[in-house]
This record gives structure tokens, C-alpha cells and sequence, in this order.
């Protein structure tokens, strides 16, 4: 059982940055993709962005496309989702995932609870 611990959210003005961290509890965290998925209140969980085990392959949804970036150092059981340019429309709670999916933007085994992010306008 993989446990995964998100933190790195919080408040933020339009235009500006955060990064967050998804640190997972297991030594085998590399042998995972890793997804972040967000969601806003009243609506449906979104997928974001996914990453490979090796951290060579990189999958972006549109909605942020451009604005973020994913990493992962297994050497640290940790996958960063860099966010740039922030709008009050990425309000949501930001959740990391990890498993071996089919389909990147769903099917993941394991996740966390999440972190809130908040853009003021």
C-alpha cells in the first residue's frame, strides 16, 4: 500500500506560482506513474498532468497546458507539479495518484488526500 501525502498549496494572486509536492511513503514509488488531478468545487474531478515511472514521458491535459510542469526525483519518493501563471479558475484541490494505468488520465491505484490551491483575482 503506497500513501501518498500532498502539500505546496495554498493562496496565491492571479499570475502567480506554486509547486507542489507529492511524497509517497514507499521505496517502490518508482515503480509508478503519477498523476495530479484537481477539483473545483461542484464539479468533476479533472486530470491535470501524468509523468512515466522513469519521469521520461510526460502527459498534459489542455486545461493547464503550458502553465505547468511535472518532475519526479524517486531518489526523494517525490513527483513536483511546478503551476505558473495562475488564474482564479485553477481554484481546487490538487491530488496526486499513483499506479500503472491503462490511461493516463484515470484508472490509478493509490491516492492522496490533497492540497488546496486558491487564486484570488
Amino acid at each position: 500500500q503506497v500513501q501518498l501525502v500532498e502539500s505546496g498549496g495554498g493562496l496565491v494572486q492571479a499570475g502567480g506560482s506554486l509547486r507542489l509536492f507529492c511524497s509517497a511513503s514507499e521505496r517502490t514509488f518508482s515503480s509508478y506513474a503519477v498523476g495530479w488531478f484537481r477539483q473545483a468545487p461542484g464539479k468533476e474531478r479533472e486530470f491535470v498532468v501524468a509523468i512515466s515511472l522513469s519521469g521520461r514521458s510526460t502527459y498534459y491535459a489542455d486545461s493547464m497546458k503550458g502553465r505547468v510542469t511535472i518532475s519526479r526525483d524517486n531518489a526523494k519518493n517525490t513527483v513536483y507539479l511546478q503551476m505558473n501563471s495562475l488564474k482564479p479558475d485553477d481554484t481546487a484541490v490538487y491530488s496526486c495518484a499513483a499506479g500503472n494505468p491503462r490511461d493516463y488520465t484515470k484508472d490509478y491505484d493509490y491516492w492522496g488526500q490533497g492540497t488546496q490551491v486558491t487564486v484570488s483575482s
